[in-house]
């Protein structure tokens, strides 16, 4: 679940994020991020991701390619029990530039600090996986998120489906929550702030130094190699997949995370509010503004349609009874 630049379906999500102390570049953020992608439109597409982090370059993007099922490792342990230890590494020095525009796996990825410039950096991605931009969209991140740095993946439907996680690391935005993008948008248009959204979601959370007993054993498939001094040893994490959600990210304090309270997980709202993780069957219909004219009740329209029928039949019974 994420945001499209034109219309696409995304499933079974998986989110980690976790707080490292690094041996080389000291305490970092890490954050993972995975799904199935089926692309709707007619020509390429592309995910975007608001990052919590002061900064970003292309060297913050971790190769996954040759450990590909990292994350799906993660969610493996939380079956087994509940979830989470990492490492991570922290951002260069130096400003970052305005907008870079990289290949890193399928994707060709273009970061900016301020995303109303992605749209004129569009030319230097391939043709074949460029895809057609809607200004509005950017325009909203610009003035929703100002301080953070927006990553636009491009991809086109022959790679769509063979992605490996991508992975990456920055000093975070917040000292006191873990932060995991995950404002929910698939038709090209600004995402509604206001909106709720089905969730399919795993959240994985970690951090270095957990308390003895936290979490679950992770076992990775393959060698880590030079991404050992970024993943965690255990995990807590859950599934969110039920109901319909507010829309926003995912968000949970550190000391909830250091407590191994991962039923407080909640929602950032792209306003800024922090509300409850709660589900609802339907979509709820939304509040008529003060003044403007309310529905009438579900229930009303049936009960009038009896009440006229009983009146029919009253009426039929009088004309037999006393004539006309």
């Amino acid at each position: 679940m994420c945001v499209s630049a034109a219309p696409a379906q995304f499933s079974g999500t998986i989110l980690y994020v976790g707080r490292h102390a690094h041996p080389e570049h000291g305490p970092v953020e890490v954050l993972g991020y995975q799904n199935t992608a089926v692309n709707l439109a007619t020509g390429p597409n592309a995910m975007l991701l608001h990052l919590p982090a002061q900064a970003m370059t292309q060297a913050n993007f971790l190769d996954t390619t040759a450990s590909p099922d990292v994350l799906r490792d993660m969610v493996d342990a939380l079956d087994v029990t509940p979830p989470a230890q990492p490492v991570g590494r922290a951002v260069p020095a130096g400003p970052a530039p305005d907008v870079e525009v990289f290949d890193h796996d399928v994707y060709t990825v273009v970061l900016a600090r301020d995303p109303r410039d992605i749209p004129a950096a569009l030319d230097q991605v391939p043709e074949h996986k460029r895809p057609a931009l809607r200004r509005e969209l950017f325009q909203f991140y610009a003035e929703t998120f100002p301080d953070r740095p927006v990553a636009l993946c491009c991809f086109d439907n022959a790679d769509a489906r063979r992605a490996a996680p991508l992975l990456m690391w920055y000093r975070p935005m917040f000292a006191d929550r873990l932060v995991a993008p995950a404002l929910d948008g698939h038709t090209g248009d600004a995402p509604d702030p206001d909106g709720w959204v089905h969730p399919d979601h795993w959240v994985v959370l970690g951090l270095d130094e957990a308390p003895e007993g936290w979490g679950s054993p992770v076992r990775y498939r393959q060698p880590l190699g030079p991404l050992t001094a970024f993943l965690p040893s255990q995990v807590i994490g859950r599934q969110v997949q039920y109901g319909y959600v507010r829309n926003g990210d995912f968000v949970i304090s550190f000391d909830d995370v250091r407590a191994g309270r991962v039923e407080e997980l909640a929602r950032l709202t792209a306003r800024g509010e922090q509300v409850p993780l709660e589900s609802r069957t339907l979509i709820p219909t939304p509040t008529p503004a003060p003044g403007q004219r309310r529905d009438r009740p579900v229930w009303l329209g049936p009960l009038l349609v009896l009440l006229g029928m009983l009146l029919l039949v009253a009426l039929c019974i009088g004309f037999s009874v006393w004539g006309p």
